[in-house]
């Protein structure tokens, strides 16, 4: 009786464990590449009003100090970043270590926005995409906010 409860207990134990890694730890190893998207706004801060795209604009992804990759943002301010995240970091490291930069100065965009700082996003885990037979993580900005430089 005894050896039938532990059993129990460890399909229980090997079903509900998986759940609860996919997130990110298990996912992370399903996944091969992550797609880092989003639209960069010309604004130093928001304030609810309509804001155009900024466009051209260079948004960096920096882990630990590095910048390792780079977008151009379009005529709307979207970019989009494909990268191997196995090769770089995994999935937990890259939402916890890594955060968008945009050193184009806002100046670029409005004349009336600050011609020196740049805006910075942490990163956050949007979900999941198939394209053909290959599983993207998708990662967005939270939120681009204004850093001036002193």
């Amino acid at each position: 009786m005894t050896m039938r409860y532990l059993t129990a207990f460890l399909l229980i134990v090997v079903i509900t464990l998986p759940q609860k890694n996919a997130q990110l730890g298990i996912l992370n190893d399903l996944l091969g590449s992550a797609n880092i998207q989003g639209t960069v706004l010309c604004t130093s801060k928001d304030n609810g009003a309509p804001t155009p795209g900024f466009s051209n604009a260079q948004v960096q992804l920096q882990c630990g100090g590095n910048m390792v990759s780079n977008a151009t943002t379009n005529g709307d301010g979207k970019f989009s970043m494909l990268m191997d995240t196995p090769l770089l970091y995994d999935l937990s490291s890259l939402l916890t270590d890594c955060n968008l930069m945009v050193p184009t100065p806002l100046s670029k965009c409005n004349t009336k926005l600050p011609s020196v700082g740049g805006l910075t996003s942490s990163l956050k885990y949007v979900g999941t995409s198939r394209i053909g037979t290959r599983t993207l993580a998708n990662i967005a900005p939270s939120e681009f906010h204004f850093i001036p430089l002193t």
